[in-house]
């Protein structure tokens, strides 16, 4: 009586039921399957071949075990519904497909710890890439285990990029892919006190944050430079969002007639401020002056138009996968895309009082 085939007996068919069905040995089809070594052409034609007909699936953990990465780029973030992160993840998404490789999405919900277990997670299936996107805490502890995962991931073969966030310390072998935080933050300040503006509100201030210490630090250099005093009690903590926005500023219009600018830490948060503005009747930018950060596509539809900070976006995504798979990376692996000012509608200079 002939042997029943594993289709036939309901069985998932196995790496010796492609090597069979393609005349070839198991090193051989497991040389296909890692990519990682030299197969003829017509030999690897006739592995896939095989392996369509059986309908063969990979068996991820199995690769695992052997050492071999699975061709996945893990993207990490906060809250990707958050626009900010959802272009990002366009630019990631579409360069991991240009590689061959899949992307797989993590989110953390803002929390340290779980944004270390995904990593860990990640290390464990072997991902080529694990992209962390967004600020970093700061936080000794959260620190120390991010350079362990990241000294763990390059061991494994794999690669820990930090996107929008700065360098771990220079021995740490993990790509940085960075955009001008400081820069973009001081030219924004300098646009509002070269309009004439000597009262700001900085509003947004994640605390222990380092996306919020590079923009706060931008924004107390160009007060320096420009010779007028910071008001701290001006640089207002928040989150990064409408409502965080909306709420602070209802607050600071009640307790407050001097402000005559303010600098949303995100467009979301400017988005708040108008909004809260509009409904107290004061008028932008005739009253006062509103800026944001990020330059997301909500910005150019708010009326009046955002003038705002331009984040490379996209740009920051296809440029974190492709360090992140290069081979030849090096410790020190770190690039800076810059950030310019969006001149639009929200910026004129300060009412006479």
């Amino acid at each position: 009586m002939p042997k029943k085939s594993n289709a036939e007996t309901g069985k998932r068919p196995t790496i010796r039921d492609v090597a069979a069905r393609a005349g070839v040995s198991v090193p051989t089809v497991s040389r296909v399957l890692a990519g990682n070594y030299p197969v003829a052409p017509a030999t690897r034609a006739k592995v896939l071949r095989a392996m369509r007909e059986l309908d063969y699936v990979v068996n991820a953990h199995a690769r695992a075990l052997a050492g071999a990465t699975t061709k996945t780029v893990a993207f990490v973030v906060d809250d990707v519904t958050g626009p900010f992160y959802a272009y990002i993840a366009r630019g990631v998404e579409q360069q991991a497909a240009s590689e061959g490789r899949l992307c797989l999405l993590c989110t953390t919900h803002g929390d340290p710890e779980r944004e270390l277990a995904v990593v860990e997670l990640m290390r464990e299936q072997h991902a080529e890439a694990v992209i962390v996107v967004g600020g970093a805490w700061d936080d000794g502890k959260y620190n120390e285990r991010m350079r362990y995962f990241a000294s763990a991931l390059d061991r494994s073969g794999s690669r820990l990029v930090l996107c929008g966030r700065p360098s771990l310390g220079e021995d740490v072998p993990a790509t940085v892919v960075h955009y001008d935080n400081e820069g973009g933050s001081y030219a924004m300040t300098s646009h509002l006190l070269s309009a004439g503006h000597k009262t700001i509100a900085y509003m947004g201030m994640g605390v222990g944050l380092s996306t919020t210490d590079e923009r706060v630090r931008g924004f107390r250099r160009a007060h320096a430079d420009y010779g007028v005093e910071v008001d701290e009690s001006l640089i207002i903590p928040g989150e990064f969002s409408k409502q965080s926005g909306y709420d602070l500023t209802r607050e600071l219009v009640g307790k407050r007639d001097d402000v005559t600018a303010v600098f949303g830490a995100t467009d979301m948060v400017a988005a708040g401020v108008l909004k809260a503005l509009r409904e107290a009747g004061i008028e932008v930018p005739k009253d006062m002056s509103v800026v944001g950060f990020d330059d997301i596509p909500l910005a150019s539809d708010l009326t009046p138009a955002l003038t705002t900070v331009h984040v490379p976006h996209e740009e920051l995504g296809r440029e974190a996968v492709r360090l992140g798979l290069r081979r030849e990376a090096t410790a020190s692996d770190q690039v800076v895309l810059g950030t310019h000012i969006v001149v639009r509608e929200t910026v004129a200079p300060p009412p006479r009082r």
